[in-house]
């Protein structure tokens, strides 16, 4: 054993006396840079590289791991971390090479004191991309000031089951809308694709792309369950948002999701991760296992004998690197040494590892200093960014009467109610839920009236639990009011994945966490008492305003039927109060638009816009629309609120829809829509573009989003939107795996939701 381990210093001292160290020449190419270093590297060190650590925890270890992960803890102390860990990676271990710094960005740095945003799924009801790529810009310039090298974000998961608890993480039911979200938040985060195939510019964080793929429709609505996915549907809804991460915005990571889909769970899944991902897309960055997901397969999906089996799958699927702390990759050493994978393959997996580094100048890297967080994180700008962003993601679902905004001149009294009304939502993958770190709908509300109109308050109930003792003082404060606002919702763990293998766990009231990571449900009407205690103050007779304040669709099939005036405000970030108040006082027209269809009940899940044509039923007549005791016997499968749907204060008029051509070849097609604010106000509207094949030799959706745009416009103002759709986009993968454009006739739809077509044109494509 000695004599092996002094063969290996010496093979390892000619090297770096036969070769400069090209490696540390930052003037050098990338490439040129990863092979010198590779062939100064042990086989030992090359496994390091392929293994992830804590920052705190690598230097009092012997080994140089690739990654460590950011601690959830003040930004102040993970700037001391990441000194000591970067600087002894640098001068005192063998061969220098730094470790590259993680942390979860979803909305905000994972830690004490960044700006917190507004949760994913508000995020995607923006329908703004460029507010997005703003967000992440920030967060980005935030994060890097404490070392952060790379974000575990964002997701390109689909919204297709209300059940499932991390829906709060994801923008969109739709491919396309969730594909344009993400790639703004790449870009935004990394920098132009163009300057990043060549390194990441200062300020910016490499990005991972997650879950892949098919992670969002489990089977149950239960985290981590299979998926149910032919390989069509896997390519059409749920692969094509990575696919323009990896191709548009040239993101650097790609993390495998913890499911399986046709009993070949993500992390061994060759097809996803080398014949899809490298051979199709070319993707030139590395895959970041999921914290676990490794390990899984051995004691989870039961695929693999043991460790070192589930290793030799997962690198030869195309893993590069295993997350969170040294434990399968380990085997690999022995699985070489015993010939049972090539030196090789490993070969291959870090010098994508590597690449990545070179290009993200970790060499080079001056070290996070604890003055700049002062200098850099939350600042003024960045809190405005925060509530501009929540102020867009608001949804006006219902208006009765015009009852919004509230007039504060005819207001003496207002009530200010419900277990969410006094309390900050942020959602999964945040630092704290404590009221001091941003702005309550009670405290918003209080802003805006200032002394004008007297606040009343009551909690009335909690969140989850079933006591009603608070409802005579919540009936209390809305008798004497002008009128109720009635804050519901939900709340989630903070932090992340704290609901894996542990009880339902409780927020600081003793509530239950309602969702996130591991957190999904049977039901998805409001939770505990909440509606009852809704239905207790609409006898008063007062006008009511609901508030939701949530991470995932509910149905709210009563609500609507009775509270005329109905915002769904997601989880709305540190801001949020200010955003929801705004809006309710007419100071801020609502703009957010429905990113997921909500159904009318957690039967009626499965629930998307782009359905195919025999998914309503055979007893549903074309052209007409549904009606209960056809489809299902006492209920229609229509949803309760359309994809795309939200009110304003100002109506918009839709005209003159134009196409440059009505018969095509191998060539893009104009459309575009004339635009109009005919209300008083000024507002923003999203246009939506829809296509329907209406024949094909697969089955394809009614129809199917292709582009939007969010425009401003002030009373009486116009506007033309133009939109050039290139042929292939009105592709399908035919019965062979094909990508291809069938010739036939296609229907061309401008519209304010799903269900509300404005203008629509039919055209054909004809092969040249």
């Amino acid at each position: 054993m000695i004599r092996k381990s002094l063969c290996v210093c010496l093979v390892c001292l000619i090297a770096q006396i036969a070769y400069p160290q090209l490696y540390k020449d930052p003037n050098a190419p990338v490439e040129k840079r990863v092979e010198d270093l590779i062939r100064r590297m042990t086989l030992q060190e090359k496994v390091e590289q392929m293994s992830m650590t804590g920052l705190g925890d690598f230097v009092h270890s012997a080994s140089a791991y690739g990654v460590c992960d950011s601690p959830f803890d003040s930004l102040e102390k993970i700037v001391e971390q990441s000194v000591r860990a970067k600087r002894h990676a640098r001068e005192n271990t063998r061969l220098g090479i730094p470790p590259i710094q993680i942390a979860e960005c979803l909305h905000g740095q994972l830690a004490y004191g960044a700006t917190i945003f507004p949760q994913a799924i508000a995020q995607g009801s923006t329908w703004n991309p460029e507010l997005i790529e703003k967000m992440a810009s920030v967060i980005a310039y935030e994060a890097s000031a404490s070392g952060v090298d790379q974000a575990l974000s964002p997701l390109f998961d689909l919204i297709r089951d209300a059940r499932y608890g991390r829906n709060e993480e994801c923008y969109a039911e739709d491919p396309y809308l969730v594909g344009e979200m993400g790639k703004a938040f790449v870009i935004g985060m990394q920098g132009n694709p163009e300057q990043t195939r060549t390194g990441i510019p200062a300020d910016k964080l490499m990005c991972t792309a997650k879950h892949f793929a098919g992670y969002s429709l489990p089977w149950a609505g239960i985290n981590l369950a299979p998926a149910s996915l032919g390989e069509r549907e896997m390519r059409t809804l749920y692969l094509y948002p990575f696919e323009k991460a990896v191709k548009e915005a040239n993101v650097y990571s790609v993390m495998p999701s913890y499911n399986e889909v046709d009993g070949v769970p993500a992390h061994a899944n060759h097809f996803l991760l080398t014949q899809v991902l490298r051979d199709e897309w070319n993707f030139g960055g590395y895959v970041f296992s999921d914290y676990g997901g490794i390990s899984q397969l051995y004691n989870f999906h039961l695929i693999a004998k043991d460790k070192a089996e589930a290793a030799e799958r997962a690198v030869t699927a195309g893993v590069d690197l295993e997350a969170a702390r040294p434990d399968i990759y380990l085997n690999l050493v022995q699985l070489v040494q015993d010939g049972e994978i090539p030196e090789s393959l490993i070969d291959k997996a870090v010098r994508r590892i590597l690449t990545a580094k070179f290009k993200a100048g970790l060499f080079e890297k001056p070290y996070p200093d604890v003055a700049d967080i002062k200098k850099r994180v939350h600042l003024p700008a960045h809190v405005e960014l925060a509530q501009e962003i929540a102020e867009e993601s608001v949804i006006l679902l219902q208006n009765e009467d015009d009852l919004l905004p509230l007039d504060r001149s005819k207001l003496k009294n207002i009530a200010v109610i419900g277990p969410n009304a006094d309390q900050v939502q942020y959602g999964d993958y945040s630092y704290t839920r404590d009221n001091k770190s941003g702005i309550t709908v009670l405290e918003g509300i209080r802003k805006v009236v200032g002394n004008e109109v007297n606040v009343h308050y009551a909690k009335g109930c909690n969140i989850s639990g079933l006591s009603q003792d608070g409802f005579p003082e919540a009936i209390r404060m809305a008798e004497k009011s002008d009128a109720v606002v009635v804050v519901l919702g939900g709340t989630s763990v903070i932090l992340s994945g704290l609901g894996w293998g542990k009880g339902p766990g409780e927020n600081e009231v003793g509530d239950p966490f309602t969702c996130g990571e591991g957190y999904d449900l049977t039901d998805i009407n409001p939770l505990g008492v909440q509606r009852e205690l809704l239905q207790a103050l609409k006898k008063t007779g007062k006008p009511i305003v609901l508030v939701l304040v949530h991470g995932r669709p509910w149905s709210i099939s009563w609500e609507k039927e009775n509270i005329p005036a109905i915002l769904e405000a997601w989880y709305p970030g540190e801001r949020g109060g200010m955003a929801v108040a705004n809006i309710l006082f007419g100071q801020v027209n609502p703009s957010g638009r429905l990113n997921a269809t909500i159904p009318q009940s957690v039967g009626h899940i499965p629930v998307s816009y782009d359905y195919k044509p025999s998914a309503k039923g055979i007893n549903r007549e074309p052209g007409t629309k549904e009606q209960a005791g056809r489809d299902y016997v006492f209920s229609s499968p229509a949803p309760l609120f359309p994809f795309g749907f939200g009110l304003s204060y100002t109506d918009f008029e839709y005209s003159g829809m134009q196409v440059s051509k009505k018969v095509f070849g191998k060539e893009s097609v104009d459309v575009s829509v004339l635009v109009k604010n005919t209300g008083s106000r000024t507002g923003k509207e999203v246009v939506q573009f829809y296509i329907n094949d209406k024949r094909s030799s697969v089955t394809t959706p009614v129809m199917v989003l292709k582009r939007f745009k969010k425009i401003e416009l002030k009373p009486g103002e116009s506007r033309r939107v133009v939109f050039s759709i290139p042929y292939i986009e009105l592709g399908l993968w035919n019965s062979r795996m094909e990508f291809v454009t069938e010739p036939g006739e296609f229907e061309f739809m401008f519209a304010k939701s799903a269900e509300d077509i404005q203008c629509r044109q039919t055209v054909e494509y004809v092969e040249n």
